[in-house]
């Protein structure tokens, strides 16, 4: 199932756009509708197969964070826990993780990242096939000059990076997902400190770029990317997902139901996971599964 196995949550932050909701309480733990943050960007690991996870918190939330994510919580995945002191760019993730990593290649997910779409798991799985370079995950925007931008040709190889352009470069912002080949660690290492004091992710990919060994995915039409950075997106992620869910009555980015979809763990195991919830919608909802 693909040569990428291994995946790392960038869950640390100050959440500073945020505040004062976040002062105590890390935003990756914050609800959007029915689920805390975290379980979003950890779907999204999940759904590409990867199962064994690596996600670094500030100093201090570890507790916060084992409280929903219990190791012992059997979903068939592992989950290992890093802690960073003051976040220094997304870069450092594999510094922290280099020993998570050893020789593999990883996938990193912002952990405030939100993905949707009909064909996501395929393209997740698509991904996770890089054998060398780095592969970056796009999304068409209205205001690009917000974001790292690309100009990509028709074979998806990135032609161009900018951060922030101020002239109009395409439309196309590269999300918080990233692939990356087992080199994306001595290059984060390598790496010289920008103006605003951290590690730029943008620094490393131009790497992989200069080297022709970057390339990207379309998240595409109909598909939803969310940054829950500001309390204007946090809302509308939740909003999105309500909509959704009700519409479809179907949940989304429902660990269990993944795990147990993507044949993690057995029914015995799936239904053992139901009982953990007092009875509640989302019990009900994960009752419903198993007599399906």
């Amino acid at each position: 199932k693909g040569m990428i196995k291994k995946g790392i949550i960038l869950a640390g932050g100050l959440g500073t756009r945020m505040s004062p909701i976040t002062k105590a309480v890390n935003k990756q733990l914050l609800p959007i509708y029915d689920k805390p943050l975290i379980f979003y960007p950890l779907s999204v690991l999940m759904l590409a197969g990867i199962r064994d996870i690596l996600i670094i918190v500030n100093e201090g939330q570890l507790k916060q964070f084992k409280k929903i994510l219990p190791e012992s919580k059997n979903l068939g995945i592992k989950i290992n826990f890093a802690q960073q002191q003051y976040p220094g760019g997304l870069p450092e993730a594999f510094i922290i993780g280099e020993k998570f990593i050893g020789k593999n290649n990883v996938a990193l997910i912002l952990g405030d990242n939100f993905f949707y779409s009909q064909s996501l798991t395929a393209k997740l799985i698509d991904c996770t096939k890089l054998q060398s370079g780095a592969k970056v995950f796009l999304h068409s925007v209205s205001n690009p000059s917000q974001y790292g931008v690309v100009k990509i040709n028709k074979k998806n190889k990135v032609l161009k990076i900018v951060e922030k352009p101020k002239k109009h470069l395409s439309d196309l912002a590269i999300t918080g997902l990233y692939f990356f080949d087992n080199k994306v660690v001595e290059y984060s290492k390598k790496l010289k400190i920008s103006k605003r004091k951290e590690m730029e992710i943008i620094d490393v990919l131009s790497k992989y770029n200069k080297k022709n060994k970057l390339s990207a995915e379309l998240i595409g039409r109909g598909a939803a990317w969310l940054d829950a950075g500001t309390i204007e997106d946090f809302y509308n992620a939740s909003s999105f997902v309500s909509a959704l869910e009700n519409r479809q009555g179907l949940k989304i980015a429902c660990l269990e139901e993944i795990a147990y979809s993507e044949n993690f763990i057995s029914k015995e195991q799936f239904s053992k996971l139901i009982y953990d919830y007092p009875k509640n919608d989302y019990r009900d909802y994960l009752e419903t599964l198993l007599s399906n």
